[in-house]
């Protein structure tokens, strides 16, 4: 019996059909491990979903990936959801992903963890970036909804505690996917326009997806750029977001936040009160001690008698004067006797002693002291020195030795 031949194509869309028509693989779910992960830039992302025996293509289109909260990488554990489909071309079925949740956590919480570390590597969360609140600000510009309650607690505690402090809403969505860019965007406006002092931006509690408007990257790096000081106050005490780590203060609610950003000003007043009732009581102490001063000095006898004052002093100068007289007359007496030592050793060593004992001393005519026989020359003409004259002289003859 003849069998007439199919195409490729009549083939592939034949077990195209059978495929598309199955409701089972219409919507399932499966679970593997990610490989060879690739985004193009149409925005498609391919990728090997694998278990330890067999692999399957998977192919999840933009609109998807758009969805997707958290950053996939390979060797993560993944469960797919979407239909199962043949690619014609290629002859060869794949799924067409249309979520992928992480296994062990949700997709949320896998995105905080991954934002968490590139932003702790780049620097984002660096004590020495941080920066000092002011003590009394001026104007204070507050980044959060206008319809919630966390914006009235925190006019209310601000008003309470310093009501000199300026109060600036800048309204935005704290929740959503307009939400990041809006807060964002806030955050550049009040630094561009320097409106405020001081930013507190955030809201009230709620579940991490409540809450992931400060998670997102937007609303870190435009908290880390900004040259105004921000105190991030996001939920409860247990909500914890990537903007607490950025921002310079980390405030547990949104009240605590307000107490953050202002001085009390009763417990301010109070704090002046005791400097007050402090500062008077050292000044009249010290005005006591010198009071007290004062009337001791009033019955020492240099104020009552001036005259014996004086001549006590007088007296004084006559012993200093009498004290240097004596010191400098036996110094003087010493430097005579070193005079005296001197002067005999200086003349014991001067050659007119030698003279007086009948020596004599010759010298040529130029003046040089003649020491030997060998200087001298028959005929040569010299003077010869006695202790009571000079003698001129010729040489008539020289004779060496002793």
């Amino acid at each position: 019996m003849e069998r007439s031949a199919l195409s490729v194509t009549e083939l592939n869309n034949y077990v195209k059909n059978l495929v598309d028509g199955d409701e089972l693989l219409m919507d399932v779910c499966v679970r593997g491990e990610l490989s060879n992960y690739k985004i193009y830039p149409s925005g498609h992302h391919y990728f090997t979903l694998k278990d330890a025996e067999s692999s399957l293509r998977c192919v999840m289109f933009k609109y998807s990936a758009m969805k997707l909260r958290f950053r996939p990488e390979n060797g993560m554990g993944v469960t797919a959801f979407g239909r199962v489909s043949v690619y014609l071309r290629d002859g060869a079925y794949q799924l067409s992903c249309t979520a992928l949740m992480p296994e062990g956590m949700g997709d949320l919480q896998v995105a905080f963890e991954q934002m968490k570390a590139k932003l702790s590597a780049e620097g984002l969360f660096d004590q020495a970036h941080k920066k000092l609140l002011p003590p009394f600000p001026e104007k204070i510009a507050i980044i959060t909804s206008s319809a919630g309650a966390a914006i009235h607690d925190m006019i209310r505690i601000l008003g309470h505690r310093w009501p000199m402090t300026k109060v600036i809403l800048l309204p935005v969505r704290v929740q959503g996917v307009e939400a990041p860019a809006e807060i964002a965007g806030a955050i550049r406006y009040a630094n561009e326009f320097q409106i405020a002092d001081l930013i507190i931006t955030g809201r009230g509690g709620g579940s991490l997806e409540d809450l992931w408007a400060f998670n997102d990257e937007r609303v870190a790096r435009a908290i880390y750029a900004s040259d105004i000081p921000v105190i991030s106050a996001v939920g409860h005490e247990p909500d914890v977001t990537i903007s607490d780590y950025v921002a310079d203060r980390r405030a547990s609610t949104p009240s605590n936040a307000a107490e953050i950003a202002v001085p009390d000003w009763h417990e301010m007043q109070d704090s002046l009160q005791s400097y007050e009732i402090r500062s008077r009581q050292a000044m009249e102490k010290t005005l006591k001690s010198l009071s007290q001063r004062l009337d001791a000095l009033k019955s020492k006898r240099v104020l009552t008698d001036p005259g014996v004052y004086l001549d006590n002093r007088r007296m004084d100068l006559d012993r200093a004067r009498d004290r240097l007289l004596a010191a400098s007359e036996r110094q003087l007496a010493a430097k005579r006797q070193s005079f005296v030592k001197l002067g005999a050793a200086l003349d014991a060593m001067s050659p007119l002693r030698v003279l007086s004992r009948g020596y004599t001393v010759s010298s040529d005519p130029n003046g040089t002291i003649l020491k030997s026989v060998k200087e001298l020359r028959p005929g040569q003409e010299l003077y010869v020195r006695f202790l009571d004259g000079t003698a001129d002289c010729r040489v008539e003859s020289i004779t060496e030795g002793e």
